[in-house]
Formats: C-alpha cells, sequence, structure tokens
C-alpha cells in the first residue's frame, strides 16, 4: 500500500472526525460532548500527564485559535481525491467513452467551490465595531429569550445587538453570528452566510458527482466483464456464485484508490448532504445554528408566554417572515433602512 493510500485513509478519518466535532460544535452538554468528556476521564488514568498536556494544548491550537491548518488540510484533501479522479477515474471513463460534460462536471464543481470559499473566507462577516454599533442595534429587535437588551460584551465592551454573538475564536462581536468554521478559518456571520451557502452546497455537490461517476465506472467495469455471472473457488476448492461481497473485494484489488476513495466521497456526502440540509433548513426559518442550539433549552410556541406552573420561558421565533423572506435574508442582510420599511 503506499503513500497516497495510506494518507487517503488517515485524512478520511481525521475529516469524518472532525466533521462530527464540528457540527456538533457550541452544542452545550450535547451526547458527543458528554461522551468525549467521559472518554477523557477514563483515558486521564492511563495516558501519561505530559502527553495529556501536549493534546490540550494542540486541541486548543486548532479550536480556540485562528489557524490555517484545516484550510491547508481541505486543499490537500481536494487535491488527493481530484488527483485520483483526473489520474484513474476520467482516463477509464474517457476511453469508455463516458459523456465529456459529466466528465467535467466534478471540475466545474470544483471552480465555484474555490470561488465561493475564497469569497467565505475573505469577507467580513459582520465583525461590530463603533463605527456600525448603532445601526446593527437597530437592525434586529431583541426577542426578550435569546436575546436581552442592555447585555453589554464583557471583551468588546459595547452592548450586544440581537442575533450577535462574540466570537471566542476571532475574539470579536459578529453581527447575526452562525458559528465559525475552522474549514474557511472564518467566523460565519450576517455578511457572509451566502458564500458559505454556496460553499457548502458545491462541496456536496462534488462529493456527490465523483461518487457518481466513479460508482458507474465500476459498475460498467463489472458488466463488461460479465462477472456477475462468473463462479469462484474458495479456501476449501469449493467452487461459489460471485456474490456482491466477492466483487467489491475483487474491485478492491484489481483498483485499491478508486473504491477507496469512492467510499471516501461517499461518507463525505453523507456527512455534508445532512448538514446541508440542516443548514437550509435553518435559512428557511430564518434561524442561526447558534440561535437553534440556545432554543433547545426552551418549549416552542407560537406565543411567548410563561407557564403558570413552573414559570418557564416558552421561546418563539420572531425573526422569521415566510420562506421568501428568509431566503432573501441570507442574500441580501437586512438593513435599518428595509426593516423601518416593513
Amino acid at each position: 500500500m503506499d503513500f497516497l493510500m495510506l494518507f487517503l485513509i488517515y485524512s478520511c478519518f481525521v475529516l469524518a472526525t472532525v466533521a462530527l466535532l464540528c457540527i456538533c460544535w457550541g452544542r452545550k452538554e450535547s451526547f458527543l460532548t458528554r461522551s468525549i468528556n467521559g472518554a477523557s476521564q477514563v483515558l486521564s488514568f492511563v495516558i501519561p500527564t505530559p502527553f495529556q498536556r501536549v493534546t490540550q494544548r494542540v486541541l486548543h491550537r486548532l479550536f480556540h485559535t485562528r489557524s490555517c491548518l484545516f484550510v491547508v488540510l481541505h486543499i490537500a484533501l481536494q487535491a488527493a481525491v481530484y488527483g485520483e479522479y483526473t489520474w484513474e477515474v476520467f482516463v477509464y471513463c474517457w476511453e469508455l467513452q463516458f459523456h465529456l460534460l459529466l466528465l467535467l462536471l466534478p471540475y466545474l464543481l470544483l471552480a465555484g467551490n474555490m470561488g465561493s470559499f475564497i469569497l467565505c473566507s475573505r469577507a467580513n462577516p459582520g465583525i461590530i465595531t463603533k463605527s456600525n454599533h448603532v445601526s446593527l442595534v437597530k437592525t434586529y429587535a431583541y426577542d426578550g429569550v435569546l436575546f436581552q437588551k442592555g447585555i453589554v460584551c464583557p471583551t468588546c465592551n459595547m452592548e450586544k445587538p440581537a442575533r450577535s454573538k462574540h466570537c471566542s475564536v476571532c475574539s470579536v462581536c459578529v453581527h447575526r453570528f452562525d458559528h465559525h468554521c475552522v474549514w474557511v478559518n472564518n467566523c460565519i456571520g450576517a455578511f457572509n452566510t451566502k458564500y458559505f451557502f454556496l460553499y457548502l452546497f458545491t462541496l456536496t455537490a462534488m462529493a456527490a458527482t465523483i461518487a457518481i461517476v466513479t460508482a458507474a465506472f465500476l459498475i460498467q467495469v463489472v458488466l463488461l466483464s460479465d462477472a456477475m455471472h462468473g463462479t469462484y473457488v474458495d479456501d476449501q476448492g469449493q467452487e461459489h456464485t460471485v456474490e456482491i461481497f466477492f466483487l467489491i473485494q475483487h474491485l478492491f484489488l484489481t483498483f485499491p484508490r478508486i473504491v477507496f476513495m469512492l467510499g471516501f466521497v461517499l461518507l463525505l456526502t453523507l456527512v455534508l448532504g445532512a448538514y446541508c440540509c440542516f443548514n437550509l433548513y435553518l435559512a428557511l426559518t430564518n434561524q442561526t445554528s447558534s440561535e437553534w442550539h440556545k432554543s433547545r433549552r426552551y418549549g416552542c410556541s407560537h406565543h411567548p408566554t410563561l407557564q403558570p406552573h413552573d414559570r418557564r420561558v416558552v421561546y418563539k421565533n420572531i425573526y422569521s417572515k415566510g420562506v421568501w423572506m428568509n431566503l432573501k435574508e441570507i442574500f441580501k442582510p437586512l438593513t435599518v433602512l428595509e426593516r423601518k420599511k416593513k
């Protein structure tokens, strides 16, 4: 097994782990958080203290400070996948006379993905400063549950506008804060959410397209070789008809990197697809992931009331204005003047 194969296996494990961590980032007392904390307590009895300190410093560096490490990993993974797709899958499919547009579609999506990635990582997410603080305070109303009037950020020393949050990684308050994305090394806020949505959509489409083309190539290889109607002899000398498991094993031995890449992009499609659907739901309901996580602490109702039996506050999303207006707000962030017209 060559170096590229080892790199892809290691990268797949890292990406799947980090993707789960990033999706669950910000959920207090979530199942994953409790599991990680419990596992850390158990491992603390067997792992040497110096190694624990090094691990804590590395994790702090990765998730609590701005770093280009995940950007580099992101580019390296794309280079590895597209290198394998170009030098093997594309060449084989071209020989099998696949439609050229289908083979070029992953590259077109890559161009769109890189464009949205650069815009998302370089754009101002909505950093709150003294010059724009007054206008941003007037943009959204305080709902009285998730966002209270008069709360001052102790770090920025400014009153927090509704729907804003202080990012501990960037050490700034961000307007309509969603989350801090380590993959683009930037916060996701009011002014770059549209770029992040396009980045996520094109990334999911890239993985899905490569998976479809690769799967079609392997299926074509099986059909041309007529392997489904063949037989094989096992270790005991008995003859068996070819089954799916045997075919997968045979394809893996024949095209190891291609089969592994297919498994990798399929996993990536499932993870990114689920996360993309979640972000679409947030966009349609005019919520941020930060607001969604916080609202789980409260019950849901169309009318914010105080329950007489336990005086528990019931949360209502007052920012949703209908599907069309919610989507419009993503691609054209709300301003003070637009709010007054409404």
